[in-house]
C-alpha cells in the first residue's frame, strides 16, 4: 500500500523544502537580517525533516536514496566544477589577476558601461559554454572587482552575471538543459533553439537597457589603477576557453597554471605560496560544496517520498485547453525545479509527462521544448538555494536574496513565455 501512495504523489513529501523556506525567510524577515540562519543550518534542518518523515522507509534505505542523489553525474561534476573553480580563483587573486583585469576593463570600457557589460558577455559565454555555473564561475570575481572599483551596487553586478548566465543556460547548443528538453520532446536542437530564442530575444534587449539606464551616471570617479598584461592572460584563456566551448575543467586547469606561472613571474607569488594560494582557493568553495550536498540529499527524499510525483500529477490532472497545457508544461518543470533546486534534472523528471501533454493537446514539440527550457532557466535563475544564486552570492559573501530583486532577466524570460503562451499562434510561431 505504501508504495502505491509514493507512486500517486504525496504532498507531505515537500514538507523539507517548506521548512527551509520558512526557516531560513522567517528568520531573515523576523532578524531583519538574512545572515541571522546560515544557509547550511536551515537546509540540515531541512534534512533531518525529511529523515524524520516516512517511518515505514528503513534508515539505511534512506542513506542509500541520498547517496544515489548526490551521485548523481551533475551533482558530482557541480561539486568538482566548485573546487575547480576554487583552484583557479585562489590562484589568480594571489597572481593580481584580478585587479589587472578589472583596471584594464575599466581602461577600455566606460564605467557606466560596466554593469550592462558584464550582462552580454555573460551571455556570450553561457551560450559557447553551455554551463551557467561556469559562467558564473568565471564571471564573479570580476564582478566583485567592478564593484569595489565604480561603487556600484556589488548585488546588481553579481545578478547581472547571473542574468547572463542563466540566458545561455536555456539557449546553448550544448547545454545540458537544451539537450535534455530536445530529447524528451522529439525536435530538431535547432529547431528548437530558433524558436527559443525568439521568445527570449526581447527579454535580453530589455534587460541590457534596465542595466544601462538604472546605472547611467551612477559609477563613481573611478581612479584606474595599474594593470599587467601578463596577469590577465589566465582570464582571458578561460574567457576565452569558455567562449570556444573547451571542457569547463581544462578551462579552469589552464586558468590555474597560468595563474601560478604569471604570479611566479611578475614576483607576486613564490614558490612557497603557491599551493597555499590554491588551497585557500579551494577551502572557500566548501561551503557551497556541502551546501550542494545537502540540497540533492533533500531532493533525493523528497522524489523517495514522492514529492515529485506529486507534483507532475497535480498539474497533469488539472489540465483542459492548449493554453492551459503549455502552462501546465512550465508550471511542471518550475515546480520539479523549485523542488530539485537543478533545472537539467527538472526537465528530465518533467519532460515525459510533458510530451503526454503536447501529444494530447497537439502542441508543436519545439513549443513543449522551449517552454521546458525556459521556465526550468526561470526557476533555476531566481531561486536563492540554487547554485548559481549561492555561487554568485558567495563571490563576494552576501546573501543570495540581494540578488534576487536586479535578476531581471530570468523575471522578464518568464514574462515572454507567458506573452507567447497567450498571444503568439502556433502557425506564427512555426514559421
Amino acid at each position: 500500500m505504501e508504495k502505491k501512495s509514493v507512486n500517486k504523489g504525496r504532498a507531505v513529501a515537500l514538507l523539507p523544502i517548506l521548512v527551509f523556506l520558512v526557516l531560513f525567510i522567517g528568520s531573515g524577515i523576523l532578524m531583519d537580517d538574512f545572515y541571522a540562519m546560515p544557509t547550511i543550518v536551515a537546509f540540515l534542518i531541512a534534512l533531518a525533516v525529511a529523515f524524520f518523515q516516512n517511518p515505514s522507509l528503513k534508515f539505511n534505505d534512506k542513506i542509500k536514496a541520498c547517496a544515489k542523489g548526490v551521485g548523481d553525474d551533475n551533482v558530482i561534476t557541480m561539486c568538482l566544477i566548485f573546487l575547480a573553480a576554487g583552484a583557479f580563483s585562489g590562484a589568480v587573486s594571489a597572481a593580481g589577476g584580478v585587479d589587472s583585469t578589472v583596471n584594464l576593463g575599466l581602461s577600455l570600457i566606460p564605467s557606466q558601461f560596466a554593469v550592462v557589460g558584464l550582462f552580454l558577455i555573460g551571455c556570450f559565454i553561457s551560450v559557447s559554454m553551455g554551463t551557467s555555473v561556469g559562467t558564473i564561475v568565471a564571471l564573479a570575481p570580476i564582478a566583485v572587482g567592478i564593484s569595489e572599483a565604480t561603487g556600484f551596487n556589488m548585488a546588481l553586478c553579481l545578478a547581472a552575471v547571473v542574468s547572463g548566465a542563466m540566458f545561455g543556460d536555456n539557449l546553448s547548443m550544448i547545454s545540458d538543459t537544451t539537450i535534455a528538453a530536445v530529447r524528451t520532446q522529439g525536435c530538431e536542437m535547432s529547431d528548437k533553439f530558433k524558436m527559443n530564442f525568439l521568445i527570449v530575444l526581447p527579454a535580453a534587449i530589455v534587460t541590457a537597457i534596465i542595466y544601462f539606464v538604472s546605472t547611467l551616471g551612477g559609477a563613481s570617479s573611478v581612479a584606474i589603477g595599474d594593470y599587467n598584461i601578463l596577469q590577465v592572460i589566465p582570464y582571458l584563456l578561460v574567457l576565452g576557453g569558455a567562449l570556444a566551448g573547451i571542457n569547463v575543467f581544462v578551462v579552469l586547469i589552464v586558468g590555474t597554471v597560468t595563474s601560478v606561472a604569471a604570479g611566479l613571474i611578475t614576483g607576486t607569488m613564490t614558490a612557497a605560496t603557491v599551493f597555499s594560494s590554491i588551497g585557500s582557493g579551494v577551502t572557500g568553495m566548501y561551503d557551497i560544496t556541502v551546501i550542494s550536498i545537502t540540497v540533492a540529499a533533500i531532493s533525493a527524499l523528497v522524489k523517495e517520498y514522492g514529492g515529485i510525483d506529486f507534483v507532475l500529477n497535480f498539474i497533469k490532472n488539472r489540465t483542459r485547453t492548449k493554453k492551459g497545457a503549455m502552462l501546465s508544461i512550465g508550471a511542471l518543470v518550475l515546480g520539479v525545479d523549485l523542488s530539485t533546486a537543478n533545472n537539467t534534472i527538472a526537465i528530465v523528471l518533467a519532460g515525459p509527462i510533458a510530451k503526454e501533454i503536447s501529444d494530447e493537446f497537439g502542441i508543436d514539440p519545439r513549443r513543449s521544448a522551449s517552454l521546458l527550457d525556459i521556465f526550468a532557466s526561470v526557476g533555476q535563475g531566481l531561486i536563492p538555494y540554487g547554485a548559481q544564486m549561492l555561487y554568485a552570492a558567495a563571490a563576494a559573501g552576501i546573501s543570495t536574496y540581494a540578488l534576487i530583486p536586479y535578476a531581471f532577466y530570468p523575471i522578464l524570460m518568464l514574462i515572454c513565455a507567458l506573452g507567447f503562451i497567450f498571444f503568439v499562434p502556433e502557425k506564427k510561431a512555426g514559421k
